[in-house]
């Protein structure tokens, strides 16, 4: 087997609706990860269905009708993803941001700006977590 055959990255939706820190994400993220964005409810769903992601990073703040916390919702509902690990990554900041994404399902809330170093780590961190759990 060659050499540069590499570990399988883990499937990574940033769901994001800022452009830039879209761009800056994937640039970042991609060492680590197989990174897809999505900005809005509609593309959230559109990649969910072609795709089985093994985490998510979640802004609470989207284009659409419903936000990041809404989505967390949603998404521990549905087959498959009830135990999947979402990251929210939110300029809000206060302690009730922090308790309604938690009690929305998300594993890890983080506030932007966040270092560069903590997002990965966290994001490494679940995804290992996770696959432990399977195990």
């Amino acid at each position: 087997m060659p050499d540069d055959v590499t570990e399988k990255k883990p499937k990574l939706l940033v769901t994001e609706d800022d452009y830039e820190n879209q761009k800056f994400l994937e640039m970042f993220l991609k060492r680590k990860f197989d990174v897809e964005i999505c900005d809005s409810e509609q593309s959230f769903y559109d990649h969910l269905n072609k795709t089985k992601f093994d985490v998510i990073l979640m802004d609470i703040s989207l284009r659409g009708n419903k936000n990041g916390l809404e989505l967390t919702k949603e998404l521990r509902k549905m087959p498959g993803y009830e135990n999947i690990p979402i990251v929210c990554l939110s300029a809000h900041a206060f302690k009730k941001d922090r308790d309604n994404a938690m009690n929305a399902g998300a594993d890890v809330f983080l506030t932007k700006p966040v270092e560069n170093k903590i997002l990965l780590n966290t994001l490494l961190d679940v995804v290992e977590k996770k696959t432990k759990e399977k195990d």
